[in-house]
């Protein structure tokens, strides 16, 4: 068996970014950026004011203090004139500033009756003015290819004019489970029968990572429904498989995956829980067989098919890791690399982490309210409350 390092190695030397396309800014909510985005112009576009008040030049302050009112420019609505010595005009947070205007005064700091307005407090030059391009300037980068785009993103390049983005695309991923056992939500378990819900899990993480979830049902344990399903799966740009890897009787994906030309790359891992995860390649695309036990089925997931999504949405790939300090003492030990699901919190200046008591394989609580994985080393020593741990952090 190979280390979960080697093997997560193993996924990322595989899987690289899906080609980018073009897209309207309006539906790149999430994606990453595959080229800079620039500015299609200035901002501000126009020398405008950062203020309610009197627009002048600072000029016409030196000789008086006192101003002929011959005009007003509010935002969208420009004074179309030109200022001559003495003048003013009246002018509203936004709004450009006319020609031969460079200071702009605040209403609270004037008095004006009728059209003469009078400076109750002294006016520096330049004051309250925010120039055109002090933001950036047309053909400026202002998002490096790698950035991601969220609302922040997405309302800076809306403001310079950017209407498409250059985004590596949202992975498509087939997901099935397989297992005479299962039966859909909704229906009722017969005698020996469970709920698939491994399915109804991916499909909520895969959102979660903004990913596109093609669900394909559930797999029967025999070979020609298997090959059905993996007919439709290989469209999607990754492959999610639950159940069947293991060494049983009944295990036939791997078999079946063989079958089709099927390129593994690891098959087992020296981890707890998900020892009989396997990767590969089918046609080209990157092809997961994960344990079918629930707690296996999720840590699996977050430990190598998140990483390897990331890089097909051309993202940061190795999972995310935060010192933290333990709230309670951890059992370790053992011939294999143990992941224990935990619950990680910032409080008191630092992170801090708690190991849930009850984890098995099989029970689907353990992934429930958890938001970390605590990897402790093959044959480790048990831990101390207080102890300072690493964990993974399972990200949206």
């Amino acid at each position: 068996m190979i280390s979960y390092d080697q093997a997560l190695e193993a996924v990322l030397a595989t899987v690289s970014a899906l080609p980018p396309l073009n897209t309207a800014l309006t539906e790149a909510a999430g994606l990453i950026l595959a080229e800079p985005a620039k500015a299609c112009w200035d901002m501000p576009r126009w020398d405008n004011s950062a203020m309610d008040g009197f627009a002048c030049a600072a000029a016409s302050l030196e000789a008086t203090q006192q101003l002929r009112i011959v005009g007003a420019a509010y935002a969208g609505h420009p004074f179309g004139g030109r200022l001559q010595p003495g003048e003013a005009i009246r002018i509203t947070t936004g709004a450009p500033l006319p020609i031969d205007a460079d200071t702009v005064i605040p209403q609270e700091d004037t008095q004006a009756c009728g059209i003469q307005l009078t400076i109750e407090r002294p006016a520096k030059p330049e004051q309250h003015v925010r120039y055109q391009g002090e933001e950036y300037q047309a053909g400026e980068i202002l998002l490096e290819a790698g950035a991601q785009l969220h609302s922040g993103t997405i309302g800076l390049l809306s403001s310079a004019g950017v209407e498409q983005v250059a985004v590596y695309p949202r992975p498509k991923v087939a997901i099935f489970s397989t297992g005479d056992e299962l039966v859909d939500l909704g229906q009722q378990p017969g005698p020996g029968q469970i709920i698939n819900s491994n399915l109804l899990f991916l499909e909520a993480r895969l959102r979660e990572c903004n990913c596109i979830p093609i669900p394909l049902g559930i797999g029967e344990d025999h070979s020609d429904n298997l090959d059905e399903l993996l007919d439709r799966a290989v469209a999607a740009d990754l492959i999610i498989s639950t159940g069947g890897v293991s060494v049983g009787e009944k295990d036939l994906v791997q078999q079946t995956l063989v079958t089709r030309g099927f390129e593994r790359k690891f098959w087992k891992v020296a981890i707890k829980p998900g020892k009989p995860v396997l990767f590969g390649q089918l046609e080209g695309k990157p092809c997961f067989g994960l344990p079918g036990n629930p707690a296996a089925t999720a840590a699996t997931f977050e430990l190598f098919a998140l990483p390897a999504l990331r890089a097909l949405a051309g993202q940061q790939q190795h999972p995310e890791r935060r010192t933290a300090t333990l709230r309670n003492a951890v059992k370790a030990g053992g011939s294999r690399q143990l992941f224990l699901w935990s619950q990680c919190v910032w409080q008191d200046g630092g992170y801090q982490v708690e190991i849930p008591q009850r984890q098995a394989s099989g029970q689907t609580r353990s992934i429930a309210g958890n938001n970390a994985l605590l990897a402790l080393p093959i044959g480790s020593k048990g831990l101390a409350r207080g102890e300072q741990v690493e964990v993974i952090l399972i990200g949206r």
